[in-house]
């Protein structure tokens, strides 16, 4: 993946962040754009294409959490703008940088699409972890709070979707 490290003039904003830590953070802050359209994507095909007899509760369910996933993409790709970089550009873009997996399966079992969201929001929350380091590497406190909120609701719609595949009796 190309490195944000040169940057046109015109994009530049003036920080007193360092410059290398800014350019690290603003690809791995672009990185995670990128994966939260890919997560948006996904959870929203699997809203459209759920079935079966929780059809009702997995479908509002998974339309809440594609909702609170696109309301972090905006805020996040801005940060990278503040730091002074250019975010993500096209839709070919954000594929090239995401880490989620597509599923382009006509039809998918509910259970293994809720398990495949869980998991995709448990390897998210580590990514985003990852980028927390970097903020922190740099003192970008607001790089950072924002992370922490944004962990926090992956784990959340992780956790939901585990106690969704549990077996009750």
């Amino acid at each position: 993946m190309a490195t944000t490290l040169a940057k046109p003039a015109l994009l530049h904003t003036p920080s007193d962040l360092d410059e290398t830590g800014r350019a690290k953070l603003s690809d791995s802050l672009n990185i995670l754009v990128s994966d939260f359209f890919a997560l948006y994507i996904k959870t929203k095909n699997y809203h459209w294409h759920m079935s079966g007899r929780h059809f009702r509760d997995y479908h509002l369910l998974l339309d809440e959490q594609a909702d609170q996933i696109f309301a972090v993409i905006d805020p996040t790709a801005e940060r990278v703008r503040k730091l002074g970089y250019p975010t993500v550009h096209s839709v070919g873009e954000i594929g090239r940088k995401q880490r989620v997996k597509d599923n382009d399966d006509i039809y998918e079992d509910p259970k293994d699409m809720l398990v495949d969201l869980m998991n995709e929001n448990r390897t998210l929350a580590k990514n985003m972890r990852a980028t927390h380091e970097i903020a922190d590497d740099i003192n970008d406190v607001a790089t950072a709070s924002l992370l922490e909120v944004y962990i926090d609701e992956a784990e959340r719609r992780a956790w939901f979707l585990f106690e969704a595949t549990r077996d009750v009796n």
